[in-house]
């Protein structure tokens, strides 16, 4: 058997299990990792100081192979929550029935377009079009081929910690993969809006200025703007919901210097952000691409962009787009049933009601505790800023480990990003409720006390 790696896996990632406590785990949890290291190889990383093993789950809840039940509140691949019984029946009817790619005509891709594509606004609901891909990555590679055919420029513009997928183009604009993940020559870094650290006045203005200097920048070295690539939570960065006033200046330096302007909505779509069922529209936005991806099947591999007409045309004329497996019958029963849940079962109200008591839960802690220095997000998207002093304002990232892996410990699953990762991140199912809210508070606040 191949011995376990010992060492922690270059290149960052927040919250990850060290190989090297593989001794200190139970021995039936050391066989599953020893079988994973030897079968699957050293890329794969595990959460949490102890890896769970889950078996099943149901709405928020989730259980492991000793039948212990945990909180997940991390979850937003599931955004309906695990299992919901219209979702899978919708892929059960449709897999029995057919499952075939988009190159024979089928009414349900046309269907699930004329609903989705409206919901954008702007010119995407007067002259959008739907294309769909497997995963959020294809998705962000997608918008990214067209961008530097319609523009005929390679210049990509992400925020500092950025995380826009793992094919090679897009691990290439994806700060957060690590040091040891190269980004694309044509890659240009834009400081992460720290409203807890910099005023919010003139924010906006502040990031536009930097995003000129990249520009000018990628013109001076003959690559040019073809994109400027955003997620407008800034999940990777360490949830950034405010000023809302942030992106529009930046938009306009893009656009004047005939780049295309794509919101990455992967983590911040479908009702996350609470209020609106997309990110971008918090911040009063008119996208050339939007993005989608984990949560819109609800755990079946389905993602796509929105596109403007006009910015896809040529991309159209020049080269054919297929995908065996994007936009096949099965996938877009998912998506359809997912979108159906979010609209008959209010979960973009929902996300904003019980996001508004989590955070006002959370600042009540917050006030008696000043590790925890700032408490953020929109809707249920939420980020806490775990701090040594709240004068100091300076990362901590062991004791946001320690909080997470507490909490993992009394079983609540959530987790941590950021440069530092000393953000906590929690992000669970669009159905969480004010008792499950109040469940991760009072976990916290143990967890608080104990560490």
């Amino acid at each position: 058997m191949a011995p376990l790696q010992t060492d922690l896996p270059r290149g960052r990632m927040n919250n990850a299990f060290d190989p090297s406590a593989a001794a200190s785990l139970d021995p039936g949890t050391r066989r599953l990792v020893e079988r994973r290291t030897r079968l699957l190889g050293p890329s794969y990383r595990l959460f949490y100081g102890t890896p769970v093993e889950l078996v099943r789950a149901r709405g928020v809840q989730a259980w492991d192979a000793a039948g212990n039940e945990y909180l997940d509140a991390y979850n937003n691949v599931v955004s309906v929550g695990h299992g919901h019984p219209r979702v899978v029946e919708a892929i059960h009817r449709q897999l029995e029935t057919l499952c075939t790619h988009t190159r024979y005509l089928h009414e349900g891709i046309l269907d699930y377009a004329e609903r989705l594509l409206p919901t954008f606004g702007g010119r995407l609901a007067e002259e959008g079009h739907l294309m769909l891909t497997c995963t959020g990555s294809e998705a962000n590679e997608l918008a990214l081929r067209i961008a530097k055919h319609r523009t005929g420029r390679s210049g990509v513009i992400v925020t500092s910690e950025a995380y826009h997928g793992n094919t090679e183009l897009t691990a290439g604009i994806s700060p957060s993969m690590g040091e040891f993940s190269p980004l694309g020559v044509w890659t240009r870094r834009v400081p992460t809006p720290d409203s807890y650290r910099l005023p919010p006045e003139g924010l906006g203005a502040w990031l536009a200025e930097h995003t000129a200097r990249q520009i000018e920048d990628l013109e001076r070295r003959g690559e040019g703007l073809a994109a400027f690539v955003v997620d407008s939570l800034f999940s990777s960065d360490g949830v950034y919901a405010e000023p809302r006033t942030l992106l529009g200046p930046v938009a306009d330096v893009v656009r004047r210097a005939g780049g295309l302007f794509v919101a990455d909505e992967v983590q911040c779509g479908f009702g996350r952000s609470g209020e609106r069922l997309w990110g971008f529209q918090r911040h009063g936005l008119d996208p050339d691409i939007v993005t989608m991806g984990k949560p819109m099947g609800n755990g079946y591999p389905v993602a796509g962009i929105a596109v403007v007409d006009e910015v896809v045309q040529r991309f159209g004329q020049d080269m054919r787009y297929f995908n065996t497996f994007g936009g096949n019958t099965v996938a877009v029963a998912a998506a359809r049933a997912t979108f159906d849940v979010i609209e008959d079962e209010g979960l973009v109200a929902n996300s904003e009601r019980v996001g508004r008591y989590l955070r006002e839960r959370l600042g009540t802690l917050a006030a008696r505790d000043e590790r925890l220095g700032d408490v953020r997000g929109a809707g249920l998207y939420v980020g806490v800023e775990i701090v040594r002093t709240r004068d100091g304002k300076e990362p901590d990232k062991e004791t946001a480990s320690a909080i997470v892996n507490g909490l993992r410990d009394r079983r609540v699953l959530i987790s941590a990003t950021g440069l530092h990762g000393n953000v906590l991140k929690i992000r669970p199912p669009l159905v969480f409720r004010e008792e499950h809210a109040e469940r991760l508070v009072e976990e916290l606040d143990a967890v608080l006390q104990a560490v």
